[in-house]
């Protein structure tokens, strides 16, 4: 059952992220005192009392956008406006009704939607009195809140919660997989997220930089859950224009952060760049499964095959040298599926626990191979054993004589090695070196597995990772 929404509208600058922010007591939408700052609609699920519903931000009625994407902008609120059940009128209460305002009211008035006026910034209304006009826009008394300090926040949800009680939502399905679109501007991040979604979801125009919030977009794929978060465009740092331009920056950090598999998309079609390096190294940093999605191969195909372009990447990305590539083209959803049908299976290796005894024989052979070798003046280091003790990252620790003597040359062919006998090859591996003296308490660490933890283990394997054009 889809979960009913509450869409927030207004004109520009009325408070609008503010108020979705206070309800959800999370930073979600970017707030600046410039006017037209949200442009796609931004969602979070709420429950009180039992009562779940998606609270969805717009942005401002009316904005001329900067960009030309003002006809964008308005389309996203009408389909936000056309599938609310209830929709949250802020208006501001300092200024009173306007103009604007009263063309917002017409709108929802056509829409035939039942709605909640909202007098936000309340807080620096002195009297009641000030309020009375706002009842001539026809949606009855306002109720008071003020945003920015979070007043009126419990009675605007109870209210919230009472009129949609009949409609009996339930508890929405979580997510099976988090997947968080990353990349520099104009790759298609939002033309893939359209695909995905089957539906315009998300603002898709050649104008840089038009994604500037990070944007949850919930899909059905088989019957299962899935969350796509695209992310504003990725540029250098020396080169963010504004406030805003850092927000999203940030943001795009978080979601990584936050995501289960990244989707670092590549534009096929200009060369690899410092912002696109950077990306990847925040992302090797974080530890996070990773797909290349090379996008707009259509354009490129003739000037390389995959894996000339392949080997490419591998020289000028090495830290991610394992990462597997999927070459698509967003705009005619070509390879779409099988590119997350690979993200499942990059989930599936990261969530893979092996058994102690199997990592200490691949240990073994590794050791056989090539064993770590000394310092100038230093001591033999040994390795004595090891043991995974967490997932998602699979995070390996091994004991050591002493830690300090395993260099980092030594540390990376191990990577390697171990990605090639162990079932976690196209994921990232966290690698701990321990003093035999933590035996102990490694062991009891290892012992006490959390409860994803424990039953990941059981999940298949899949082999092969590149998607082919």
């Amino acid at each position: 059952m889809a979960l009913p929404i509450v869409a927030i509208v207004g004109r520009p600058n009325v408070g609008k992220s503010s108020l979705l922010n206070c309800l959800a007591k999370q930073r979600i939408s970017i707030v600046e005192p410039t006017a037209g700052v949200t442009r796609d609609r931004v969602s979070v699920i709420l429950d009180v009392n039992d009562v779940y519903f998606e609270l969805v931000d717009t942005g401002g009625y009316g904005i001329e956008d900067r960009d030309g994407l003002t006809a964008h902008v308005e389309a996203q609120i009408q389909f936000a406006v056309s599938a609310a059940v209830l929709v949250l009128f802020v208006v501001d209460a300092r200024e009173g009704a306007t103009p604007l305002d009263r063309k917002v009211a017409e709108l929802l008035r056509q829409a035939n939607r039942d709605a909640i006026l909202v007098a936000n910034k309340v807080d620096e209304v002195r009297t009641g009195t000030d309020l009375g006009d706002l009842n001539r826009l026809g949606f009855g008394e306002p109720v008071s809140v003020s945003a920015l300090h979070g007043r009126g926040r419990s009675d605007m949800l109870e209210r919230i919660a009472e009129l949609l009680r009949p409609l009996a939502s339930e508890r929405p399905a979580d997510p099976v997989l988090k997947l968080a679109i990353v990349g520099r501007r104009n790759a298609g991040k939002s033309t893939f997220i359209n695909a995905l979604a089957g539906e315009e979801r998300v603002i898709v125009s050649e104008v840089p930089g038009t994604t500037r919030d990070s944007v949850d977009v919930r899909f059905e794929h088989d019957g299962q859950t899935y969350v796509a978060i695209d992310t504003a465009g990725v540029r250098k740092k020396r080169k963010l224009a504004d406030d805003i331009e850092y927000y999203g920056f940030t943001r795009a950090e978080r979601s990584i952060r936050r995501a289960d598999v990244v989707l670092f998309f590549i534009d096929s079609t200009v060369p690899i760049g410092e912002v696109d390096k950077r990306l990847g190294g925040y992302i090797a940093e974080q530890h996070k499964p990773c797909v290349f999605v090379v996008n707009k191969w259509d354009l490129a195909k003739d000037q390389a095959v995959t894996d000339q372009y392949g080997e490419y990447l591998t020289k000028v990305m090495p830290n991610l040298d394992f990462v597997p590539i999927a070459f698509v083209t967003a705009t005619q959803s070509r390879n779409i599926q099988s590119t997350l049908n690979l993200a499942k299976s990059l989930y599936k290796q990261a969530t893979v626990r092996v058994s102690t005894a199997a990592l200490n024989e691949a240990m073994a052979e590794i050791l056989a191979m090539r064993g770590p070798s000394p310092k100038r003046g230093a001591k033999r280091p040994k390795i004595l054993y090891g043991t995974q003790i967490g997932v998602a990252p699979p995070t390996l620790v091994f004991f050591v004589n002493s830690p300090s003597l395993i260099r980092p040359d030594y540390q990376r062919f191990l990577l390697k090695r171990l990605r090639e006998r162990l079932p976690f090859d196209e994921v990232p591996i966290r690698l701990l070196f321990r003093s035999r003296h933590s035996t102990g308490r490694a062991a009891r660490t290892a012992a006490r597995p959390r409860r994803a933890e424990a039953s990941a283990g059981k999940r298949p394997r899949r082999k092969g990772a590149r998607s082919k054009p």
